[in-house]
């Protein structure tokens, strides 16, 4: 079910994107799926949840970090369209419960598993570290990770790209799932094991992204040449 704030949202997102962004996706069908999951995203910005909730056709329910929801009324706008907070400083127990709640019941969770911006080789993408909530979540609903990548996010920092006429580039990629290690009955392991093989199909996705989109040396993603 998605929510009335949230329609109202997406429709706000997908017509500022059809003005303004030239977006390709590459493998879009893995974005069409049925049930719970958990959708872990790369983030060089603030940017990527109103780009995913534009791009997906269901909700996504975002964990967002609590500094976001200390305003009362953005508070209750991100939480009337699904979004839940997340302490990145303390222990986020009642966070990953609402995350392995939502999934369980057939929702999509949009986790940033680098646990804020991360750009460089502090990106995952390019071989930098990840926090395991996201695992955790995964190997206790028992629900697999979509892996999403999105480039160009960084360079909307400024007013330029933001101009009609589409002069702001984006590059999405959906990748293979990576699911959790059930047959593993030691949490930690199964966790780390995850943590892994989400790591590799991250950085996978870039190259594949990189040269199906030739952007190796493409000035509008910095990223690809830090």
């Amino acid at each position: 079910m998605i929510t009335p704030v949230y329609r109202l949202a997406r429709a706000l997102c997908r017509f500022v994107q059809l003005c303004c962004v030239r977006l390709v996706v590459v493998h879009r069908n893995r974005l069409d799926r049925s049930g719970g999951f958990v959708l872990a995203c790369t983030h060089l910005s603030h940017v990527e949840p109103a780009i995913l909730t534009a791009i997906l056709d269901r909700q996504i329910d975002w964990m967002s970090r609590i500094e976001f929801h200390r305003y009362r009324l953005v508070a209750r706008f991100l939480e009337a369209a699904g979004s839940f907070s997340v302490d990145r400083n303390g222990v986020p127990v009642k966070s990953i419960r609402t995350a392995i709640k939502r999934v369980q019941a057939g929702k999509v969770v949009g986790i940033f598993p680098e646990g804020g911006v991360a750009r460089g080789k502090m990106s995952v993408m390019q071989g930098g570290p990840i926090k395991k909530g996201v695992c955790v979540v995964s190997y206790r609903a028992a629900v697999p990770v979509l892996p999403v990548l999105v480039l160009g996010t960084e360079t909307l920092t400024k007013v330029g790209p933001w101009m009609p006429f589409k002069h702001a580039r984006l590059w999405v990629i959906a990748g293979n799932l990576v699911h959790p290690h059930l047959d593993e009955p030691r949490r930690k392991v199964a966790r780390d094991l995850m943590a892994k093989d989400l790591q590799a199909e991250f950085q996978a996705m870039y190259v594949e992204l990189s040269m199906t989109c030739g952007l190796g040396a493409s000035p509008v993603c910095p990223s690809l040449s830090s």
